[in-house]
């Protein structure tokens, strides 16, 4: 790892620590600076732009939660693996709410900015890509030895399942009840009936 490289990640754990505890809006480059104890030419010079320094952050909490989380290598079974998979959105809810809080502010925050620069966007685009390599992996391993039931579209399940589970995650960690319903039913319990439900349509036992 050259010394640049150092830096960089030097950097981007301040910034990630100051997103995380406060907001990505309201963290400013002059406050990582202040934080990292370094000029603010120098955030600049290595990521240009506050967009660049966000996106590098959330590659490094997606890595970190991929590493802790979906370990799909534990699975006997293809099914198993697509178990794990799922059940890795409802630990990361649990231990790990402000990540969710995060991916929430992320895309808030890359909507607002220019979402067509695709230097800054295609790494976190790359990262993020991998989960759905390990998921079509397991899918497949799943029809051969017969754990899994074969779906229709299996890109478009593995889309909309995980989406939806991302957004109800999102939700869950950032909002407070508003509704009496919202108060009655408990936030982990939604998660793990949205889990079971896509579970039951994969389970070919």
């Amino acid at each position: 790892m050259s010394l640049k490289d150092v830096k960089m990640n030097f950097l981007v754990d301040i910034a990630t620590d100051l997103f995380i505890c406060r907001s990505i809006q309201d963290v400013t480059i002059k406050d990582i600076a202040v934080s990292a104890q370094v000029g603010e030419a120098t955030i600049y010079r290595y990521f240009g732009k506050k967009q660049a320094i966000v996106v590098y952050a959330a590659m490094k909490l997606q890595k970190e939660v991929n590493t802790l989380y979906f370990k799909l290598s534990e699975g006997r079974t293809g099914f198993e693996k697509l178990k794990i998979f799922y059940l890795s959105y409802l630990q990361i809810f649990i231990h790990h709410p402000e990540f969710y809080k995060f991916i929430n502010e992320f895309d808030s925050f890359i909507s607002s900015e220019d979402p067509t620069n695709s230097d800054v966007i295609d790494p976190y685009e790359s990262v993020v890509g991998q989960y759905e390599k390990v998921y079509m992996k397991a899918y497949e391993e799943g029809i051969k030895d017969g754990s899994v039931k074969e779906q229709r579209d299996i890109s478009m399940f593995y889309f909309a399942t995980t989406h939806a589970l991302l957004e109800l995650c999102k939700k869950l960690s950032i909002r407070a009840a508003v509704l009496n319903q919202d108060k009655v039913i408990e936030k982990q319990a939604q998660v793990e009936c949205m889990i079971d439900i896509v579970l039951s349509t994969l389970n070919n036992n």
